[in-house]
């Protein structure tokens, strides 16, 4: 991800060009239908009430040159040829840029993390340790806690926008597009088509959201491939017919002009100027889904020239109509011959545009949520083959009322711009702050690069947001009062769950309870499997201490279940299971951590139910290998007192070794069946620890070559689980009700005590949450004291 390198879109294969053109025309359906209808309310939302458009033509030219540079320096450069570079592991958006940071600098505030969370192959640095720069920005940013907690309100901050930019999209996209009618009928009729159509266009929209876009995306591409063939050749139309020496308005000193004569009203229109950029931040967000070269050829050799063109030619027809009976708009530069066609397809173009901001809001609230950043909501994936396609009900209903409200309430193109542009400009601040920091933590640059970087990019977007809040009264105030009530609602749900896991933590119960716990003590072993879940990832949680002694019984398999996400977009399958022993081999006690990234599938409960069986197998067979192989009595007595170490079950299985110390054995093979020849391998260590691995290879003939009683035990632990299994699995969780310690502020108690139980008992329960059959769940009673 350094700048040196080229290839910064996680494969590092060499794609051939046949494959990157074809990715390249599906991008311009997910990534540029927002960008590419910004024509359609740039020139109105700018000449709407702060300058007029006078005979000299220096407003229209020097908005034009305006346009022509801020698509020049922000999408083209700064995202294009910059940020499209900072991708974590070809992922994109807020998060990565967070996620990276996090990697690289001790700044993350996620709980339950592992010095195994660094063993992942996801978990890449660009430079091995002892390469790293430990520079001054990074000694400030982990010794003071406070920038750790500002960091995440300003991630926080940048995905609220987003939301708000979910819900004013489609209300300015769709509205814009059929405003179009006022060409062909009167004032007094357009006021009453106008809202009606755009309200049943959204109604519609939002109500197929449930079917996933990979039903209807196969028609998204030629829609917006046409969208822009179609503004591009009108352009072309209207510079040859009215003025081909519009060209000469792209020169920058017709923006000093325009300033010089307009001076504070020209300063706020920039508020409507700022809309041409409007989606630019799909590039970054969406990249996931394609890959860098195909996302900078689309731009730079379609969608760009495409825009510029379009622009043009409205400000070169503009040019030689100052008399106008219309307002200006778009479809006033349209020849009449075409009007019918291209508003047809203006409103295709805007449903599209409006598919891919709405998809994009439902994917950053799903990252919002596995990082614990935003109270459970149910997550329905729409496509098995496409990976990202989500639905989310609640958000999806949400964000209907919302924007009808809003394109009701607003009723004008003025309006729903100033509230769309704030949100824009407040987004890309936001991304060139994180990667100002990415310039420096991740890619160990001079931290003057980065300097440079904030105060050019940062300079720019500024102007222009400074703008937009001039129009706080005008619809500006609408993004402020959404991302400030989505902000709170994130920053009390993390808080609280921050807390939560600190109060377990001081009230874990030691293993010895656990294994003093027996006939003796009135306690009996029923059968099936006990799945305790919590996020710990040692130790015995309080919630199962509290349920064995309120139902002296639990299950004769018991597996502590920690389900937890990682600063990564991915965890392959191979690495995701994390498990290990809670005390000797014949309590047929285990720990199973399962680990996602923020933009995983997380799995139904049968599958997981299924596999988690699978993977007990296999690490009993790896953990019996492993006893009858090392031959070391003294491990075996120490294990036999403690949590064993953990280890990786997949197609490698591997040990972790999680306390910290000065060497750790990692031991793994291939597959438990087939096993020979021993290989000894150095792999990347954590920061404070050296980790070897061993692997281990056998021939399928000596697997039983131990003595008999060692094979004996296997045979009776893997009979134990298959008749654990038979008999059914009980989910065990805990129902919490938290609340603030004595004497803690006023804020922090209404915080906990209304804040978070309230978005606790009318959001999704963890249960719903994995999904988990009432008819297998048992629920513990907890009271947090935080």
């Amino acid at each position: 991800m350094d700048l040196n390198f080229g290839k910064c879109c996680g494969s590092k294969k060499k794609e051939s060009w046949r494959s990157v053109m074809l990715l390249a025309y599906q991008s311009l359906g997910v990534v540029y239908g927002d960008l590419s209808i910004s024509p359609l309310y740039v020139f109105k939302s700018t000449f709407a009430e702060d300058i007029r458009h006078s005979e000299t033509n220096e407003e229209i030219f020097g908005v034009l040159s305006f346009v022509f540079w801020t698509l020049t320096l922000v999408p083209l450069l700064k995202y294009v040829f910059i940020v499209l570079r900072a991708d974590d592991n070809g992922e994109g958006g807020t998060f990565a840029l967070y996620s990276l940071i996090c990697r690289h600098v001790k700044v993350s505030l996620l709980p339950n993390r592992q010095v195994a969370d660094e063993a992942l192959s996801t978990y890449k640095l660009e430079h091995p340790p002892e390469k790293n720069h430990d520079s001054c920005v990074k000694r400030y940013l982990e010794k003071h806690k406070w920038l750790h907690t500002a960091l995440l309100l300003l991630v926080l901050l940048g995905t609220c926008m987003v939301i708000g930019d979910g819900l004013l999209t489609p209300a300015i996209s769709v509205f814009s597009a059929v405003s179009g009618l006022e060409m062909n009928m009167s004032k007094e009729h357009h006021q009453y088509a106008v809202i009606p159509i755009t309200c049943f266009i959204l109604i519609c929209l939002f109500a197929l959201q449930h079917f996933g876009t990979h039903r209807v995306g196969f028609v998204f591409a030629p829609i917006v491939l046409t969208w822009l063939l179609t503004i591009s050749g009108i352009g072309l139309y209207n510079i040859i017919q009215w003025n081909p020496h519009v060209y000469k308005a792209l020169s920058p000193k017709y923006m000093f002009m325009f300033l010089r004569k307009t001076r504070v009203s020209g300063w706020m229109s920039l508020g409507g100027i700022l809309l041409c950029i409007t989606g630019a931040e799909a590039m970054f967000a969406d990249l996931g889904h394609f890959n860098y070269a195909a996302i900078q050829i689309a731009f730079t050799f379609l969608v760009y020239p495409a825009l510029i063109l379009a622009y043009m030619g409205q400000a070169a027809y503009l040019s030689q109509h100052h008399n106008s009976a219309h307002a200006i708009g778009f479809y006033i530069s349209v020849p009449k011959c075409v009007h019918w066609p291209v508003l047809m397809i203006a409103i295709l173009a805007s449903v599209v545009g409006s598919q891919a901001i709405i998809s994009g809001t439902f994917s950053i609230i799903n990252q919002s949520q596995s990082l614990g950043c935003f109270p459970r909501v149910k997550v329905i994936h729409t496509s098995d083959k496409i990976h990202g396609q989500i639905y989310i009900p609640e958000i999806n209903w949400m964000l209907m009322v919302l924007c009808i409200a809003v394109t009701i309430g607003f009723r004008d193109v003025k309006h729903l711009g100033n509230a769309s542009g704030l949100a824009v400009m407040a987004v890309m601040l936001v991304t060139t702050c994180l990667m100002s920091l990415v310039i420096v933590l991740c890619w160990h640059k001079p931290p003057i690069l980065a300097l440079l970087f904030l105060l050019f990019f940062g300079s720019i977007e500024l102007l222009y947001f400074s703008a937009s809040l001039t129009k706080f009264r005008e619809g500006a105030w609408l993004p402020i009062l959404l991302s400030l009530f989505f902000m709170i609602i994130m920053f009390v749900w993390h808080y609280t769950t921050i807390k939560k896991y600190e109060f377990d933590l001081q009230n874990k119960v030691s293993l010895e309870w656990l294994l003093a716990l027996g006939p003796s003590l009135g306690i009996s072993r029923v059968p099936g499997i006990g799945l305790v879940f919590t996020d710990l990832t040692s130790g015995i949680p309080a919630n199962f201490s509290r349920f064995v002694t309120n139902l002296p019984a639990f299950h004769r398999v018991l597996v502590f279940v920690c389900v937890k996400s990682v600063p990564v977009p991915f965890v392959p399958a191979a690495e995701r299971y994390l498990v290990g022993r809670v005390g000797p081999v014949d309590h047929r006690s285990y720990r199973c951590i399962v680990r996602y990234g923020y933009r995983d599938v997380h799995q139904d409960v049968d599958s997981f139910e299924t596999e988690l069986v699978t993977k007990l197998g296999d690490f009993i067979r790896y953990d019996w290998h492993r006893r009858t192989t090392q031959e070391d009595d003294t491990v075996r007595s120490n294990e036999s007192s403690s949590e064993s170490r953990l280890a990786v079950i997949g197609t490698v299985a591997y040990e972790i070794e999680e306390n910290l110390q000065p060497e750790s054995v990692s031991i793994g093979f291939t597959t438990v069946e087939s096993m020979e020849d021993v290989i000894e391998m150095a792999a990347a260590p954590p920061p404070t620890t050296t980790v070897k691995r061993v692997r281990f290879a056998v021939e399928e003939e000596d697997r039983y070559e131990e003595d008999e009683e060692a094979e004996a035990e296997l045979r009776s632990e893997l009979r134990d689980l298959v008749a654990a299994q038979e008999a059914g699995t009980a989910f065990i969780l805990g129902h919490s009700h938290v609340k603030a310690k004595q004497g803690s502020s006023v804020m922090k108690r209404l915080a906990v005590n209304f804040g978070y139980n309230f978005l606790r008992r009318n959001c999704r329960g963890p249960d719903v949450a994995l999904k988990v059959p009432p008819v297998s769940l048992l629920e513990v009673g907890m009271v947090y004291v935080v």
